[in-house]
């Protein structure tokens, strides 16, 4: 069962919502939910279908906009140490072209780097809500990184997939 802000239902509709949970769920045959979700966050309906240069292409465009975000979000001074590390986790995730070992690395920085943005817990009970509030586009993106396990037993490629949306959303925020 996936977690859910009443407010995303102003934001997405119920196929969109439904194929989070299809896509967590399925072990197989998750492509068609996968290119939903990234339909909500603005890509094409073939999303899954990346070739390998395209990847590169996204993964590159993920580093300069996450380091973007890093490096130009101000923050208070005992959060600089944060942002530091922020950077050198993005240099060893980057460093490592396995999916599957990436992953839990991948959740971290992206909490941390939410943190950074928002100034705020990203577990805290209301930041869904909050998230969407404030950013309805953010909002949507928080609500399924938010839902995603922090411990997995998936296929490479289902993890690839995971972490590809992420990256889409925040390589083009």
């Amino acid at each position: 069962m996936i977690k859910q802000a009443p407010l995303l239902t102003e934001f997405l509709d119920a196929n969109t919502i439904a194929s989070l949970s299809t896509f967590l769920e399925k072990d197989e045959n998750f492509e068609e939910a996968a290119n939903t979700i990234a339909c909500a966050f603005g890509a094409d309906k073939d999303f899954t279908k990346k070739d390998d240069e395209e990847i590169k292409k996204l993964v590159l465009s993920f580093k300069h906009n996450l380091t973007l975000l890093i490096q130009k979000t101000w923050v208070e001074k005992s959060d600089i140490a944060l942002k530091e590390q922020l950077l050198y986790q993005l240099d060893l995730f980057l460093g490592n072209e396995e999916w599957l070992t990436n992953y839990t690395l991948f959740l971290q920085m992206i909490n941390q780097a939410v943190f950074l943005m928002f100034g705020q817990k990203p577990d805290s009970p209301d930041f869904d809500e909050y998230s969407l509030r404030i950013d309805p586009e953010f909002g949507i993106f928080w609500w399924y990184i938010s839902n995603l396990p922090t411990k997995i037993e998936w296929s490479e490629a289902k993890c690839r997939i995971a972490m590809m949306l992420g990256m889409y959303f925040l390589a083009n925020y």
